[in-house]
């Protein structure tokens, strides 16, 4: 049982995973460090409340929540035995890392932790994000490619603007892509990053995008397609993309 203390009124993200825990991913070639540290983690301490005031406590079960009252604190337990504990851990602390040559390396550098599958290299869910950064690659479109892959990527703005759409994708915004779902930058990012002068740039410092990758498919629910506010012309974002193919182009 945890609790969350927030100031005022909140707003998050949640994800549940059915099959597995969340762990840090591999760092392969990277080594020892980078990406999320393990010391940047944080476990609640050993503490207990004795509090005679009005509590609701709510449990989820099945995929319904629950509630009951209680009129004295349910955190009164003055032993604790077990490793399993809830943590929390400040974004702001990924170390991030990328190609300081040409090209893109895959977006897996950005996972924060995964939760594999029985099937190596495929993750029942990979939490990633796209932290503020430097951008210094030659000869390469800098924002994430146009691609299309066999999972499913649900992404969301925490702050800032998303590099790959500055526009229509406010703090708060939840964007789907199934699997086998052709996407990429919008068309005014396309033209914009395709001319600009390749020199090092450092990612707004405001900016925070993340990404819950899943083997799996996802379900929309009810209150998705009937009461949440949704963008119907999403698919315009990509209208008017150039066809900017040349085959007697080479790289210099």
């Amino acid at each position: 049982m945890f609790s969350v203390h927030v100031n005022g009124m909140s707003r998050g993200y949640v994800c549940e995973v059915f099959n597995g825990h969340f762990r840090l991913p591999d760092l392969g070639p990277i080594g020892a460090n980078g990406c999320a540290n393990p010391r940047d983690f944080e476990f609640p301490v050993a503490a207990y409340e004795h509090e005679e005031k009005k509590y609701t406590v709510v449990n989820k079960f099945i995929g319904e929540l629950f509630k009951y009252e209680k009129d004295r604190s349910p955190y009164d337990v003055v032993a604790w035995h077990g490793n399993y504990a809830p943590y929390r851990y400040n974004l702001d602390h990924f170390v991030a890392v990328g190609s300081v040559s040409i090209d893109h390396l895959d977006p897996s550098i950005f996972t924060v932790l995964t939760c594999p599958s029985a099937e190596p290299g495929v993750a029942c869910l990979d939490f990633v994000i796209f932290p503020p950064r430097w951008a210094v690659q030659n000869h390469t479109f800098r924002p994430p490619y146009y691609h299309r892959n066999c999972m499913t990527e649900f992404m969301g703005n925490i702050r800032g603007q998303y590099e790959a759409k500055p526009q229509g994708f406010s703090p708060g915004s939840g964007s789907l892509h199934s699997c086998m779902t052709a996407h990429g930058p919008d068309t005014a990012t396309f033209k914009k990053c395709s001319n600009e002068e390749l020199k090092p740039v450092y990612m707004p410092p405001e900016s925070l995008a993340f990404m819950f990758e899943s083997t799996y498919m996802m379900k929309l629910t009810k209150w998705s397609l009937e009461v949440a506010e949704s963008d119907p012309n999403y698919h315009l974002c990509w209208d008017n993309l150039p066809m900017d193919f040349d085959p007697a182009r080479q790289a210099p």
